[in-house]
């Protein structure tokens, strides 16, 4: 369903769950950030019309995420601050091709496969995590992450209703796969564990 190339090592989960105040400082982080991608393409295609009332609905939505995730983060004792960002996006990002319209066509894709690796790490928490408000808060956004996911699919398709964007996908797919098999670095929601597990057919 969401068209990852792999499944995350159970190693992340159990280190996740020994540092849940980064975890979910980091999470605050991917949540503003995802607001921020959704309205930098609005900025950067004003001549592509169909994408500004989903992208600016997306925005809107990861921004109240983003409220939701730093309310429970000051409910532990926490607080919103600076934290080094995990390489996850900037690597997956470098597969974007440079020139129109396929930087648009893997931006949105890539786009997507993160909506889709969120919505899988989300789930392991959601499974594993004792405290309630956080799988309570865990539960609650991965219908949003999975439909954030279609959503991107569904703009990209969009915009290039003429090509298949299956192969594309697919490769974008295992391109994100390898970064998360690259050496692990700080623990994030997007960090890599090293070698994963294969996804099932």
């Amino acid at each position: 369903m969401l068209h990852l190339a792999s499944i995350t090592d159970p190693r992340w989960g159990a280190q996740a769950r020994e540092h849940l105040d980064e975890i979910l400082l980091d999470h605050a982080h991917c949540e503003k950030k995802a607001a921020s991608t959704a309205m930098s393409l609005i900025f950067r295609y004003p001549e592509r019309p169909a994408l500004a009332i989903p992208l600016a609905r997306l925005a809107r939505e990861e921004l109240a995420h983003f409220e939701e995730v730093i309310e429970v983060l000051r409910a532990r004792g926490g607080e919103f601050r600076r934290l080094t960002p995990s390489p996850y996006a900037a690597r997956l990002m470098s597969a974007v091709r440079k020139h129109e319209p396929a930087r648009l066509q893997d931006t949105l894709l890539c786009c997507a496969l993160i909506e889709a690796r969120s919505c899988e790490r989300m789930q392991i928490l959601a499974d594993t995590l004792a405290e309630p408000a956080l799988v309570k808060l865990y539960r609650g956004l991965l219908a949003c992450e999975a439909r954030h996911f279609g959503s991107y699919i569904d703009l990209a398709r969009g915009e290039f209703p003429n090509l298949d964007l299956n192969a594309r996908l697919g490769e974008l797919a295992a391109h994100e796969a390898a970064v998360l098999r690259e050496p692990p670095g700080e623990l994030r929601l997007h960090s890599a564990t090293g070698p994963l597990l294969q996804s099932q057919p």
